[in-house]
């Protein structure tokens, strides 16, 4: 097995797995559902186009940088033709949609060497424009860190790999443990949430429940001869409800 790592960061993210109508919250790190349907975006697959070949690819994220939640309320014009005339009434739904701001992860997919170059050759040159998360969500690049091959698995390459947060993050806050987000495997504590995408056809997206393992390590850049670890802690959010730092909006 050969591990694609992507670095997911930009000024604004979001990762709903279960949202719908007009409160769209977001997941604290990248969901599989995004993440395999930016890559069939950069290969140029269009919603009816099948993604069976993807799911089978081996995915796991760390948290380099834990982004603030924020909430942006926003209002949806929508046309309605009145009864026996027409004209139309002009409807303002309002919705609320959670964000990450300022927030960085390492993604690991694992998968055949050749399955992976494909994959990073279409991120190199994308047939569609990527986001993470929502369109209003550009990644800053480079995107991929290329393919590697000295790594076994995603969890080596996860446990392993250099902190690629900002400098101004690894000022604040010095050398914290770093969580994990990985599939899970038969004998691990886990927790299921609905990622796993079946197909993302505009007559009805699918999607199955993914069994995921959570896990902290070490942080991976922090000196053998440290002494105790900083009081200083990143701030860390359980959902987009009353965590939420903007909630008194």
């Amino acid at each position: 097995m050969s591990v694609l790592l992507l670095q997911l960061a930009g000024p604004l993210q979001s990762w709903g797995d279960s949202s719908r109508f007009v409160r769209r919250e977001t997941r604290n790190e990248p969901t599989k559902s995004g993440v395999i349907g930016m890559l069939a975006s950069a290969q140029g697959r269009t919603r009816e186009d099948s993604i069976e070949d993807l799911l089978g690819i081996s995915f796991g994220v760390r948290v380099e940088q834990r982004g603030r939640v924020i909430r942006d309320f926003q209002t949806e014009k929508s046309l309605t033709r009145k009864r026996n005339s027409r004209k139309f009434d002009k409807e303002m739904s309002p919705t609320y949609r959670y964000y990450l701001a300022d927030a960085c992860f390492l993604v690991a997919l694992g998968a055949d060497h050749s399955v992976l170059e494909t994959l990073d050759n279409a991120i190199h040159s994308p047939k569609w424009p990527l986001y993470l998360g929502r369109r209003s969500c550009p990644p800053n690049y480079p995107l991929s860190l290329g393919i590697h091959d000295e790594y076994e698995d995603i969890r080596q390459a996860l446990n392993s790999e250099v902190w690629h947060a900002s400098e101004w993050y690894r000022r604040r806050y010095k050398y914290p443990d770093l969580e994990i987000v990985c599939d899970a495997e038969e004998v691990e504590n886990v927790t299921t949430q609905s990622d796993l995408p079946l197909s993302f056809s505009r007559e009805g997206r699918r999607y199955a429940n993914r069994a995921v393992h959570h896990y902290r390590i070490p942080n991976p850049d922090k000196p053998v001869d440290e002494g105790e670890k900083d009081d200083t802690r990143p701030p860390s959010f359980e959902s987009t409800g009353e965590s939420d730092p903007m909630n008194f909006i």
